[in-house]
């Protein structure tokens, strides 16, 4: 399961917040997500702080936004690891 808080502290700003597991059919529902302030021309920033596990769908996802500009903030080590071997 993946719960996603969104946080509007201006109309150029969201940071969506993530609980959960960035994995299976979540993957799509936070692309989702993320293409709805994209396409608003908001700076978007991610909390992976509660993500527990990113499966390989996720990673890919999640390293596509960093080429969008999409900033990642509270990290695990573990989850910065997982985003990072997703583009192996």
């Amino acid at each position: 399961m993946l719960k996603i808080l969104a946080n509007r502290p201006s109309d150029q700003d969201v940071t969506l917040r993530l609980d959960g597991l960035v994995a299976g059919r979540w993957v799509a529902v936070l692309r989702e997500s993320c293409e709805v302030a994209l396409n608003k021309g908001a700076r978007l920033t991610l909390d992976l702080g509660n993500v527990s596990f990113v499966d390989r769908d996720g990673g890919t996802l999640l390293r596509g936004l960093i080429n969008r500009q999409v900033s990642f903030v509270n990290a695990s080590p573990f989850v910065t690891e997982q985003i990072r071997r997703a583009a192996l």
